[in-house]
Parts: C-alpha cells; structure tokens; sequence
C-alpha cells in the first residue's frame, strides 16, 4: 500500500518506515494505518497550509509516528521543527524517519522538561496541560469535535476549522490571553 501520487518523496517513505515499525510498536491502529492518506497525512498538511508564510520554530508535542510535526517539517522547509516524544521507541522511529530532514530535530523527553520557548506548538492526541502554554506563542490543535468543549481556558481560541474530508474533526488555533497585572 502507497501513499496517492503526488505526495511528496519524504511523506512516502515515511508512510514506507511507519508500515513497517507500525507492526513492532503500534504507531498507529491499522485501521488507522489504512486511512493514513487522508487521516493522519491530510490532517498535517491542513495544518501545515494554516501556519503563516514566514519562517517558524515550531514544537510538536506527543509526536508518536509523527503527526502532525513530522508532515509540517516536510510541508513547510522553512520552518524548524521539534518532535517532542516521551516514549524512547517511538522517538527511536521519529529519528530514523528524520535522517534527511534538515529542518527536523527529535527530542526523547517529556514537554514538562523542555526549557525553550517556540513560535507554534502543535497537538494531535494528546491532552492539553496548562504547563504547554509557556512553550509557545500560538497553539493547533487537531482535535475532535467532542473535545471543542475541553478546550483549555486563558486562551484565545478561533473559529474551528472542519477538516477536510472529515464530519467531526477540527482544527483549533489559539494564543494565550494577556493576564492582567494588579
């Protein structure tokens, strides 16, 4: 199974590494895997789409197989890009599908411990803790609509945007809202 023609050879060969690491570290469902072109690819290159032209230190937390910030990465050369993964394996397969992309580092810890500051976090899959706001001045997420509700407060959220080919499925950016000083 390919990714359709037209993706670009580095999102290929990432789909290629994730078919065949997915079986030992369960990356992704294989349903999942199976819909990965328009799910987990589509969604990141959405997001990649909405970042504004200019270039970007962007952190992606909870990468796993690397959605979004591995795609975001490969969309967006002009961006420097963070994949933030706790879990050692899954960080090991975020390094090998790395090899050739410059403007793509991967950290194995926790965001908690990561002491830099960033222009855009990015989170699909993960749950949202306050300690992320300090890591960067503008956040997306790909989130469910389920989870509009869950949204985190001190934050100045816009409109969802659905994404494509998606019924319940969105995508939310925001920035922190100004605490007042007394």
């Amino acid at each position: 199974m390919n990714l359709p023609a037209g993706f670009p050879p580095a999102l290929q060969a990432h789909y290629q590494l994730l078919q065949r690491w997915n079986t030992k570290l369960n990356l992704v469902s294989e349903r999942s895997l199976a819909g990965a072109a328009e799910r987990h690819y589509g969604e990141a290159i959405f997001l990649a789409s909405r970042l504004p032209a200019e270039p970007l230190r962007v952190v992606d937390v909870g990468s796993g197989a690397g959605f979004p910030g591995f795609v975001v990465a490969v969309m967006r050369p002009d961006c420097q890009v963070t994949l933030v993964e706790s879990d050692h394996r899954k960080a090991a397969f975020l390094r090998e599908a790395a090899r050739e992309i410059r403007n793509l580092r991967v950290l194995a810890l926790r965001a908690e411990s990561l002491d830099e500051r960033f222009d855009w976090l990015t989170l699909r899959a993960v749950r949202w803790e306050t300690e992320f706001e300090r890591l960067a001045s503008h956040y997306a997420l790909l989130i469910g609509e389920a989870g509009l509700g869950r949204l985190p407060g001190g934050v100045a959220w816009s409109s969802p945007e659905r994404l494509p080919g998606s019924l319940a499925r969105v995508l939310c950016i925001g920035r922190p809202v100004p605490r007042e000083t007394s």
